[in-house]
């Protein structure tokens, strides 16, 4: 009953100053709206990538000369190493009893056209029939390149949903002829639409045979082969890593004290670099924001004190009628944190908004993180607490004569 009575007077106080308590409001909003948009924001990138990452599946690894750099040193020494080559695969596919499938690729760019359109810049890819059943890439239209395309150099290509759009757009491009580079090809597949990320398209693409891939870019020696691996089972990953690993180091004459020389990761592994590297971004991007929250603080304190001093002698009065110093102090602090909850609550909705426009610009989609939510909700409580713990306190010590004699 007590609690209740508290809520309700404390509900009474802030109706009856409704510019200090709209002001008060607008701080908090402003705070946690500034935290929301950047932990949601950030939270749906990362659901973008790893999603992205995913269609390799748990059981699947990448290899190749180089993979991820993280400092200009480290691309130094890496690109000085030996591409992986053809051969390579193939003593894998020989020597690895763990290894379920080896897709082989190579990777160029070339202008794609059809007709009188055209599109420069385009990524085209060289691969293996069975990198469908590797890599999980859905099929929208159509089918993707067979063992016989690839063993008879048929020229034959599977296209990105971009590709469709721009150059089939109301047309079934199924059996039509589009020219990668000079050489002309015939569309047996389209890719379901997978969107952008960090505004730049993942529909942009051709993939061919990797024989017709040879015969046209020929085999890279630069950048040399990258092959997406997948173990017979996720339990048996790390071993069948291990076994590609002991092939390529005596292939390629590493010694035994050396590190390796071509890098191997799984998605998950490229998700935590990622993670690592944007880390200490992220947590800078969030204390600069959360310097709204502590201004938002001082605000809610401040205004708080200015309601005790106006207040003095309706506390008196309650004193002198029995009520006690928890009372008083309950009374405050339920205010403060009243008004600090729905201003969380106002600043999570607005925060989710504004993230979901800005992430919204690079062609993403997020979605509300119960992290996030509680996150906010969990800030906005304690401003009020933290910041309206002082204000109550002194209030609730207040001499109760002294208080009935102020004016």
């Amino acid at each position: 009953m007590i609690a209740g009575s508290l809520l309700r007077i404390a509900f009474d106080a802030l109706r009856a100053n409704k510019m200090r308590s709209g002001l008060t409001l607008l701080g908090i909003v402003f705070g946690v709206t500034s935290v929301m948009t950047i932990i949601s924001a950030l939270e749906g990138m990362m659901d973008s990538m790893e999603e992205s990452f995913s269609s390799m599946g748990p059981s699947t690894f990448m290899v190749s000369k180089m993979m991820i750099v993280t400092s200009e040193e480290m691309w130094l020494e890496k690109v000085k190493r030996k591409p992986i080559l053809l051969e390579d695969a193939e003593l894998i596919e020989e020597g690895c009893s763990l290894c379920d499938k080896i897709s082989p690729r190579m990777f160029s760019q070339a202008t794609v056209k059809y007709g009188n359109d055209k599109l420069r810049r385009i990524g085209v890819m060289g691969g293996t029939s069975n990198f469908i059943d590797i890599v999980d890439i859905e099929v929208a239209q159509g089918r993707f390149h067979s063992f016989e395309d690839d063993l008879y150099r048929r020229p034959v290509v599977f296209i990105g949903d971009m590709i469709r759009e721009t150059f089939f757009e109301g047309l079934d491009p199924i059996g039509k002829q589009i020219k990668v580079g000079n050489k002309k090809y015939r569309v047996i597949g389209v890719a379901k639409r997978r969107g952008s990320m960090f505004g730049e398209s993942q529909d942009d693409f051709v993939i061919v045979p990797l024989s017709c891939f040879i015969t046209q870019f020929g085999e890279s020696r630069r950048g040399g082969v990258y092959l997406t691996v997948k173990a017979v089972s996720l339990e048996k990953l790390d071993e069948a890593m291990d076994q590609v690993r002991m092939i390529l180091r005596s292939k390629r004459n590493v010694p035994y004290d050396k590190p390796d020389d071509f890098d191997m990761m799984t998605a998950e592994n490229v998700l935590d670099v990622l993670n690592q590297i944007t880390r200490m971004f992220r947590m800078g991007l969030i204390g600069i924001s959360s310097i709204s929250l502590v201004v938002g603080g001082i605000v809610v304190m401040n205004i708080m004190m200015v309601s005790v001093t106006e207040r003095t002698r309706e506390i008196g009065i309650r004193k002198s009628l029995g009520a006690k110093q928890k009372h008083i102090l309950a009374q405050f602090v339920f205010e403060s944190t009243i008004v600090t909850l729905i201003g969380g609550i106002a600043g999570i909705v607005l925060g989710f908004l504004i993230a979901r426009w800005l992430v919204a610009m690079i062609d993403m989609n997020i979605s509300p993180s119960a992290v996030a939510i509680i996150c906010g909700l969990s800030i906005s409580i304690g401003i009020g607490l933290i910041f309206g713990i002082y204000p109550a306190m002194r209030a609730a010590r207040l001499d109760p004569v002294k208080a009935l004699s102020y004016e």
